[in-house]
């Protein structure tokens, strides 16, 4: 076998060596280059072993064939020698026009692009028939680790003009192989249920019709190990280890089977959690940051959320890149660990420039006026953190990044690189709908959330239903002063038929005009003082009046005209990372509005409102909200004048009854005359659209609960018993649905479907309810 080798390699050396027309040697004089089409001259010189003043022989001939060959670029080398002069003459190989792929659905072409990137499968690399075979592997392999064990893959490759290639690849991506059984061996502390409900993989349950959880992929299993990993490790189990992961698939590749075996080894309690190194922040403030107690058992979670907690007290004061190292002494004798945090605060960090890019419609000074950090402070992260969510919450902003970026030759410096996303901040609307309340609903409208870029807004709309045309315009300063007061200046005109509303049968004419100003207290407290003129005529019915209306106008000796200079005022604390579709932080609101002693009525109105998100997972949130009102007259003014009343019933209140039907009746029409109390409240799971990969930021799902009711003093609701007047908690109304809220270029778009779960005969019931084109 070895002779033939070597006859095989002493051919090949031949044949390379008879490229050249006579084997005598000489010396160079010169070399030419014939057939280069993309690669220049200088490249094959460069691994051209041979320069001008060589003397070459058949050695050297066949030593710079096999150099050239190595570099991949050519197909076909010859070597000629005219006279003195080497004549080199090449083929290259055709260079990767582009790469198309057609059949995948579950992996799109950009990540395969980007598997193909690793093995030198680009457009404009050389091509070379060998890499199919890689390229094919490579591809299965991306589909291997999704669970897609049956995969087919053919490639075409298609000749081109000037040297170049296509390639086709044609995939076939089969189904997910399905998980039939974990089998988790070696764990004594923990049964295999406990475990298995720990992981994202798994048999789902017979009615889990739409679960996921039995499709295999490597990412992941790999999560999931890393998941019983820390239920492990944060329940004292320090040494814990997974030994060994078998993968099992059945011939047809459709069914997986694993095996995970592990080591719990034993349990071990902390001995003594210790802070030592430079500290700059005084010792008892840092070690409060400490989770892990003596006594405790061992919790890597805890652990790890101390450092980060201990690193972030340190980066409050400017050390931005402070460290904390976690060294765990542990004593396998007594079944204990000591932990000793070490700070490591580097240096005070500073900001030399603050540079914002993305906002080709906004000014710079509207992003700068939002950032608490300024170009000289201290890098303190949380007023990092504070000022990105405070670009975020600005309704022209869509997503917000901040990077530091170090300053080159300085250690305590860095410069910010604040880049914005922007999104449409304008719209002019022309539209129409209908709304189960309102009937048709016409609509033309101008919104400016970012007027000519400096971040002040402008509202201009005019609204028609069967019950309302009203006219309004608004005009918001957010920086009205340069310590951030803001200022809004508000005027409206409302025509209004409470009979159409299904409330009080009356007909009111009424004007607004208001200006408001909202002082920042602090970081997430803003105090808002207001003042205004109103106007209202009153046009009672002739058929069927209310007794309401008729008692009203009785008591003003017949007017039904009245002026009223307002006052408002409200205090606000607001946490939330986002003003629409927020998913973490609170607000609360306590508010007063009232009519100015002497006005034509007196009488005045207070209102509470919370909204707390709670983030459940990652991508779910739970929202616990309430709402408590009331009114009642002063002075003069007996009670809280009918037409400012509160109702509830609807798609804003309590879902599932018909809109402003609940709470105490006219006994003559039958209609809800609304109350000077209202108390509603509720609780919805918000989540995103399921089987969609991202979906749109302007749409939200939810399950929710609702409750809630209207009372009015010295009058009873509906079905209560005569005497049970005001606030009556068995009055509560309640129902529990569904829920979806879009964010269109018409403004929000809300459908709901709800069950009662409290109604009684007489209730006016609406499970499917929707409003388009709605106010909100």
């Amino acid at each position: 076998m070895s002779i033939i080798r070597l006859s095989l390699i002493l051919i090949l050396v031949n044949c390379l060596a008879m490229t050249v027309a006579h084997a005598d040697a000489f010396v160079v004089s010169e070399i030419k280059i014939e057939g280069l089409q993309r690669i220049p001259d200088g490249t094959l010189l460069n691994y051209m072993p041979i320069v001008v003043g060589d003397p070459i022989d058949d050695n050297q001939i066949t030593y710079a064939i096999s150099e050239l060959y190595k570099t991949g670029f050519f197909a076909d080398i010859q070597l000629f020698r005219d006279g003195d002069i080497l004549l080199v003459r090449v083929k290259e190989r055709p260079s990767i026009a582009d790469v198309e792929f057609t059949g995948n659905s579950d992996i799109d072409d950009d990540a395969l692009k980007d598997a193909l990137v690793n093995i030198g499968v680009t457009r404009g690399q050389i091509y070379n028939r060998s890499l199919l075979e890689k390229l094919t592997l490579e591809l299965e392999n991306v589909y291997f680790s999704q669970g897609k064990y049956g995969v087919k893959i053919n490639t075409e490759v298609t000749d081109l003009d000037q040297n170049r290639v296509d390639i086709d690849i044609t995939i076939s991506e089969g189904q997910v192989a399905l998980i039939k059984h974990i089998n988790i061996v070696g764990n004594e502390a923990y049964d295999d249920e406990t475990l298995l409900d720990e992981l994202e993989s798994g048999v789902p349950s017979a009615w889990a019709l739409f679960s996921s959880a039995d499709e295999y992929s490597k990412p992941k299993l790999n999560g999931d190990l890393e998941k019983i990993r820390s239920y492990y490790l944060d329940r004292g189990y320090i040494r814990f280890t997974i030994e060994s992961t078998q993968v099992s698939i059945t011939p047809d590749k459709q069914d997986i089977y694993i095996t995970v075996n592990v080591s719990e080894g034993d349990r071990y309690k902390i001995s003594s959690s210790k802070l030592t190194g430079d500290l700059v922040v005084n010792r008892q403030t840092m070690e409060s940051q400490i989770f892990t107690r003596q006594g405790m058992y061992f919790s890597r979670s805890l652990m790890t959320s101390s450092k980060k907690r201990l690193e972030d007290q340190m980066g409050r004061i400017g050390y931005a890149f402070s460290e904390v190292k976690v060294t765990p002494d542990i004593d396998d004798e007594r079944k204990e660990v000591s932990l000793t945090y070490f700070a490591i605060p580097g240096e005070k960090v500073y900001v030399r420039r603050i540079d914002i890019y993305g906002n080709d419609s906004t000014q710079d000074q509207v992003f700068r006026r939002e950032m608490r950090l300024m170009e000289g402070s201290i890098l303190a992260s949380d007023l990092l953190e504070r000022s990105k969510t405070r670009i975020q919450r600005l309704p022209y902003v869509e997503t917000v990044s901040v990077d530091t970026a170090p300053v080159p030759g300085s250690s305590n410096q860095v410069d910010l690189k604040v880049k914005v996303e922007e999104k449409l901040a304008g719209s002019f609307n022309i539209g129409a709908g209908f709304s189960q309340t309102q009937g048709l609903i016409f609509n033309v409208g101008l919104t400016q959330e970012n007027l000519f870029g400096t971040g002040k807004r402008l509202a201009l709309n005019v609204n028609t239903d069967r019950a309302n045309t009203i006219y309004s315009g608004a005009y918001t300063n957010p920086y009205y002063t340069i310590d951030g007061i803001s200022r809004t200046v508000s005027v409206s005109f409302r025509d209004r038929d409470a009979t159409e509303e299904l409330i009080n049968n009356f007909q009111t004419n009424s004007g607004d005009l208001n200006i408001s100003y909202g002082i920042p207290l602090s970081e997430f407290n803003t105090l808002s003082l207001g003042y205004g003129f109103s106007y209202i005529k009153i046009i009672p019915s002739t058929i069927n009046p209310s007794v309401d209306v008729t008692l009203f106008l009785a008591e003003n000796d017949g007017r039904t005209r009245f002026n009223s200079f307002t006052l408002n005022t409200s205090f606000s604390h607001d946490t939330r990372n986002r003003t629409v579709f927020a998913n973490a932080g609170s607000q609360q609101t306590v508010g007063i509005n009232m009519t100015v002693p002497g006005s034509d009525l007196e009488y005045y109105k207070i209102n509470y409102v919370t909204n707390t998100y709670i983030g459940v997972t990652s991508a779910t949130t739970l929202l616990l909200r309430s709402n408590l009102a009331y009114g009642d007259g002063y002075g003069k003014t007996r009670a809280l004048p009918f037409f400012e009343r509160y109702f509830a019933g609807g798609i804003r209140t309590v879902r599932g009854f018909e809109s402003n039907s609940l709470g105490p009746r006219d006994p003559v029409s039958g209609f809800a005359v609304g109350g000077n109390l209202r108390v509603t409240g509720g609780a919805d799971y918000i989540f995103p659209i399921p089987f969609v990969e991202k979906p749109p930021s302007s749409l939200r799902l939810s399950l929710f609960l609702d409750i809630g009711n209207v009372y009015l003093n010295n009058f009873h609701t509906f079905d209560a018993e005569p005497g049970d007047n005001g606030f009556q908690v068995d009055q509560l109304r309640s129902s529990y649905g569904a829920s979806l809220v879009w964010i269109s270029p018409i403004g929000p778009l809300r459908f709901s479907y709800a069950e009662t779960i409290n109604d009684v005969p007489g209730d006016d019931l609406r499970a499917f309810q929707f409003s388009i084109g709605s106010f909100f």
